[in-house]
């Protein structure tokens, strides 16, 4: 039986720790390492949110805060500072999430009201005029 010469087995060959065998380096030396920087993802600046929160009213202007907030992260991102844009874009976010939960509680509000206040004026007619 006649074995591939792919299929040989391969000799095992530390990666870690010194090597005696290192061309150029001497006995012992540890394995060179690359170190590769990759920058940090940049900040969200939450601009199209803040657009849609500056869209619908609400009576805080938080929609209007947080589009400055968003427009200044993106200029921080733009400019190269990461800090700064960090701060103005979780500022923006805070104020999203603050706008768009007041918008929420304010159209279930309007839902229950709508809902409930023409069952009560037709249970009051029909008890008076039933």
């Amino acid at each position: 039986m006649t074995m591939n010469p792919a299929m040989q087995p391969m000799e095992k060959i530390s990666m870690l720790g010194p090597s005696d065998d290192f061309p150029g380096g001497p006995p012992g030396a540890p394995y060179p390492s690359t170190v590769v920087n990759i920058p940090a993802e940049p900040p969200k600046d939450h601009f199209i949110w803040s657009i849609i929160c500056f869209a619908y009213p609400n009576i805080f202007c938080l929609g209007l805060a947080a589009l400055i907030y968003s427009v200044k992260a993106r200029d921080r991102k733009m400019m190269g500072d990461m800090n700064g844009a960090q701060h103005y874009a979780s500022t923006a976010r805070c104020l999203n999430i603050v706008s768009t939960v007041l918008l929420a509680v304010f159209f279930l509000i309007v839902l229950i009201t709508v809902i409930v206040v023409p069952v009560e004026i037709n249970k009051h007619h029909n008890h008076y005029y039933g």
